[in-house]
C-alpha cells in the first residue's frame, strides 16, 4: 500500500504571524502549503493557478470582510474544499458559503492539526473516519456528504 499524496493547502489570512503559524501547522499535519494570500483577489488568483485541495480562509481579509465571497469562488470556480478559520463565525451564512466547515479563533495548534488530519481522511476516502475533532464544526452539506457524522465541536 502506498501513502496518499499530501493535501495541497492554500492559506488565505492577512495577519502574517497567523499565516506563518498556519503554514507550520499545515506541514506538521502532513499537508503541503502551496501559497499564501492576504486579499480576496490574490486568494482567487492563487487558487486558480495553484489548484489546491484545501483552502484555509479567514472571513476578514486585508480588503475587508471578503472571505465569504472568496470561499464561494474558490469552492465553485476552483474545486477546492474550503475551511474557514475565523473569529467571525457569526458572519458565516447558513450554507457556509460552500465551505466544509469552520474552526473558530482563537484555536489551539492541536485542534488545527486534528482538523487537517480529519479532512485529509475525508477527502481521501470520501467519508468521515468518525466524528469531527473538537473545534471543527462541519457545514450541514459536508455532514451529509461525509456520512452525517455527529458533531464533536
Amino acid at each position: 500500500m502506498t501513502a496518499a499524496a499530501p493535501l495541497d493547502v492554500l492559506i488565505v489570512e492577512d495577519e502574517v504571524l497567523l499565516a506563518f503559524e498556519l503554514g507550520f501547522l499545515v506541514r506538521e499535519s502532513g499537508c503541503r502549503e502551496v501559497g499564501h494570500a492576504m486579499t480576496s483577489e490574490e486568494a482567487v488568483e492563487l487558487a486558480r493557478s495553484l489548484t489546491p485541495d484545501l483552502a484555509l480562509v479567514d472571513v476578514h481579509l486585508r480588503d475587508g470582510p471578503t472571505g465569504v465571497e472568496v470561499a464561494r469562488r474558490i469552492a465553485q470556480d476552483c474545486g477546492a474544499v474550503v475551511l474557514f478559520m475565523t473569529a467571525n463565525v457569526k458572519r458565516l451564512p447558513a450554507d457556509f458559503a460552500g465551505a466544509c466547515g469552520v474552526i473558530g479563533k482563537p484555536y489551539s495548534e492541536h485542534a488545527v492539526k486534528m482538523a487537517l488530519i480529519f479532512l485529509q481522511a475525508c477527502l481521501r476516502d470520501g467519508q468521515a473516519p468518525g466524528p469531527p475533532p473538537l473545534g471543527l464544526t462541519l457545514s450541514p452539506a459536508f455532514q451529509d456528504r461525509w456520512g452525517g457524522m455527529a458533531q464533536a465541536g
